[in-house]
């Protein structure tokens, strides 16, 4: 496959290699804890084509994604999107294992799932062929049995007493050495880290799509206030913009 053309928007605009996207989704300080976020839309607002989020992305779209996760300590996604979008196991490609042991990190990001009610399958690849073994993040309200069925392929930690609570599942990673975090969704998850004021960072792809409204926002809660964020780069590829964007505190 032909390697997309990325490129810096301005008035010299020049395509960004693969060194290039890892400084430009770098952050300054990896001891300090950041939430990362990454989604895709349409140009109308959609967070899915069909029901799925994989119609809207395109090459660079992907190279940007695996870029976000070469670079994450642990990757987080809500049970939901995990099962409605046919996440397997996590396990990055050798290249990016290489360059993160190279850099000091860890070969492998630790895979994190949040689930209220814990009904996961403890034999799907999630678990089974991880390479590192993935965190479920839960509340003390979780059924008994689902929760010592996960334990056997993976950590389970209470993260509230009635729900997981968004500060509570931050805490959960920073304590286990993972404060570069990057959530890939879904929608609710993403709702309740802008509601509790976590959100750090923003890395949006707006593709040159008009979906036609069926789909859901690519956030979905109740938040009391709006939360303002700067403009980092905007980033271009055959039509796709890649955007990031950083809490302006």
């Amino acid at each position: 496959m032909t390697e997309p053309r990325i490129a810096l928007l301005s008035s010299a605009a020049a395509a960004l290699d693969d060194a290039g996207l890892v400084s430009a989704y770098s952050v300054a300080d990896r001891s300090t804890p950041t939430l990362r976020v990454n989604f895709v839309t349409s140009l109308d607002g959609s967070a899915t084509v069909k029901g799925l989020s994989g119609g809207l992305g395109g090459p660079a779209d992907k190279l940007v994604f695996d870029t976000l996760r070469r670079l994450a300590d642990v990757v987080l996604v809500g049970a939901g999107t995990a099962r409605s979008e046919g996440y397997g196991a996590m396990r990055l490609p050798d290249a990016d294992q290489q360059w993160r042991v190279e850099h000091g990190l860890a070969p492998q990001p630790t895979f994190a799932l949040v689930s209220g009610r814990l009904d996961l399958d403890a034999t799907s690849d999630i678990f089974t062929k991880a390479p590192v073994r993935p965190l479920v993040l839960t509340s003390a309200a979780a059924p008994a049995d689902a929760r010592d069925a996960l334990g056997e392929v993976a950590e389970v930690v209470s993260c509230g007493d009635d729900h997981a609570e968004p500060q509570l599942i931050i805490d959960a990673l920073i304590s286990r050495g993972l404060p570069q975090i990057l959530c890939e969704g879904g929608p609710s998850l993403f709702g309740t880290f802008i509601a509790a004021d976590l959100v750090d960072e923003l890395c949006l792809t707006v593709s040159p799509l008009l979906e036609g409204g069926a789909g859901i926002r690519i956030s979905h809660g109740e938040s009391e206030a709006a939360r303002r964020m700067r403009l980092v780069h905007v980033l271009e590829s055959d039509g796709l913009l890649l955007t990031r964007y950083a809490r302006a505190r």
